[in-house]
C-alpha cells in the first residue's frame, strides 16, 4: 500500500518522539510518498529546534543523516489544486501539498498534525490514526 507521510510524522520518528513505534508498525512493507517539498520542511524544521537551543548541530545533523535513510517517493504537486485546497481549508500551501498528493493518487494520509487531519477528512482523505 501506497502512504502519503508528512514531515510531523517523519519528524516524530526521527526525533524518537512517543508516536514512533506506531508510525514505524504502521508504515513498515508500504511505499512512502510526498511531495518533494519534504526535505525542505525537515531541514526547516530542524534549523527551527536549533534556533530554539532544543538540540545541537551535531544531533541536528545525525537527524538529518536519519532522514536521508527513509525511503520516500517525492511525486509532483499540481500547484492550482493544492492552492485551491490551501483556500478552502484555510492552510499553507505546504501543508496543502500532501492533501493534493493523497486525493490526486487516492491513498491514506499519515500526519500527527491536527488541522491537516481535519482538512483531509472534510475532502474524503483517509487519515491513517497512530
Amino acid at each position: 500500500m501506497d502512504i502519503v507521510i508528512d514531515a510531523s510524522a517523519i519528524l516524530a520518528v526521527i526525533m524518537n518522539e512517543p508516536e514512533r513505534e506506531s508510525i514505524i508498525e504502521l508504515t513498515t512493507g508500504h511505499t512512502l510518498l510526498g511531495p518533494g517539498s519534504i526535505p525542505w520542511e525537515i531541514g526547516n524544521a530542524f534549523s527551527s529546534m536549533l534556533k530554539q537551543r532544543r538540540l545541537s548541530l551535531e544531533e541536528a545533523c545525525q537527524g538529518l543523516e536519519i532522514f536521508q535513510t527513509i525511503p520516500i517517493r517525492y511525486l509532483p504537486v499540481d500547484l492550482s489544486n493544492a492552492v485551491s485546497i490551501a483556500h478552502a481549508a484555510k492552510l499553507y500551501a505546504y501543508d496543502a501539498y500532501f492533501l493534493d498528493c493523497a486525493a490526486r493518487h487516492a491513498v491514506p494520509l499519515l500526519t500527527l498534525d491536527r488541522s491537516l487531519q481535519r482538512a483531509a477528512s472534510q475532502i474524503g482523505i483517509q487519515v491513517m490514526e497512530v
